[in-house]
């Protein structure tokens, strides 16, 4: 079975070099025909240009894209430098109103679609314990997971409402997790019956779950629960048995950057690759090098060639994958991009400022009530 007949490329997302189209990039995107690309602060170099860039991209490629990006505010801001800071997580949570949390949302999400991007890979669902405090920092708003759900529900609706996807991370829950999955594979110490009770809460919560559209699965080892140290984003465990039968997720389930340390120690990324679409996930994210991305689409063709369960496998997803943009591009905000003007992206500048200054005094508005 050829790869044109599978669409094998609708199973990666991958990063890209530079700040503007290249032939060898668009080589690679036309053979390729990726579900998404993502771009980092490397990329990003102006509004109009980034613009720009996603459009190039998409020129290349003949489904819409998910067009991708990492907006928490705080610590993890690609747009820190062209449109400014956005608060982090933990500082629009210490106001306490839910009508900011849902502004955090639609604020960073016009951002994004200003400059072309429909999917922005926030909220961070992981319980602020003490054990992930140095690596987590701000990212993390509350170890209540309740809480943890009320913000990220309102910060979900805010995406919606600019017209960009979100995605809820990093299943099972980073908040025990004391290594930096970058580096290292972290190994949580945990059962299932308190990652249950505790971590998971985010992703089982009815009113949340129908919100998230992307889950996004950490490199993270459980082996109370896999009795082995396989990362989750590897595990069919996690993946399959637990996300997708015992919680029920239905939305799309991507895998945290394949390039990560606490992986790629492990095994070749392309064997991980096929991995985790084998153990239930849909698509894998490569944000770095081109030979790492070629290298895995490759071995997901061969695979799917040699082994007719997987070529099922990757069918089922595919067909999710491109059921999302189908129903993206009947509803409010559809994956094109939106006509870029200098005048919008000056007058979000503004509107960032500003929200950082309500963030400010409503904080020391309830500092003084308490």
């Amino acid at each position: 079975m050829r790869d044109s007949e599978l669409n094998i490329g609708q199973l990666l997302i991958i990063g890209v070099d530079g700040t503007e189209m290249s032939p060898r990039l668009a080589s690679m995107l036309t053979k390729i025909q990726p579900a998404g690309v993502i771009l980092f602060a490397r990329n990003i170099t102006g509004a109009e240009q980034t613009h720009t860039l996603l459009r190039d991209c998409q020129k290349c490629v003949a489904t819409p894209l998910f067009t991708c990006v990492d907006v928490e505010g705080g610590t993890v801001d690609r747009f820190r430098n062209v449109i400014g800071a956005a608060p982090s997580p933990a500082e629009v949570f210490a106001t306490g109103s839910r009508a900011l949390f849902r502004k955090h949302g639609r604020v960073i999400g016009e951002n994004c679609r200003a400059l072309g991007f429909n999917v922005d890979f926030a909220p961070v669902l992981d319980l602020a314990f003490d054990a992930s405090r140095a690596v987590m920092k701000s990212r993390t708003v509350s170890d209540d997971p309740k809480r943890v759900v009320a913000y990220a529900r309102e910060f979900l609706r805010g995406l919606a409402a600019a017209g960009v996807l979100g995605c809820g991370k990093h299943f099972p829950g980073l908040g025990e997790a004391t290594l930096d999955t970058h580096h290292e594979l972290p190994s949580v110490e945990k059962p299932l019956r308190k990652l249950w009770e505790q971590d998971l809460v985010p992703y089982r919560s009815l009113s949340l779950r129908h919100e998230l559209p992307m889950v996004m699965v950490s490199h993270a080892a459980f082996p109370a629960v896999t009795k082995d140290r396989t990362p989750a984003s590897l595990s069919k465990k996690w993946i399959t048995d637990i996300l997708r039968k015992k919680i029920g997720y239905t939305g799309l389930i991507v895998s945290d950057d394949m390039e990560m340390g606490a992986v790629l120690e492990l095994a070749p990324i392309e064997q991980n690759v096929v991995e985790h679409i084998r153990a239930g996930g849909d698509l894998g994210l490569i944000c770095h090098h081109e030979g790492f991305i070629l290298r895995a689409h490759e071995a997901l063709v061969r695979e799917a060639e040699r082994d007719g369960r997987f070529a099922r496998r990757v069918t089922e997803s595919v067909r999710r994958v491109l059921a999302l943009k189908s129903k993206k591009a009947r509803g409010r905000g559809r994956p094109r991009h939106t006509p870029f003007t200098a005048a919008r992206v000056e007058k979000l500048t503004r509107q960032l400022w500003e929200f950082g200054e309500e963030i400010r005094l409503a904080t020391l508005a309830r500092e003084e009530r308490a």
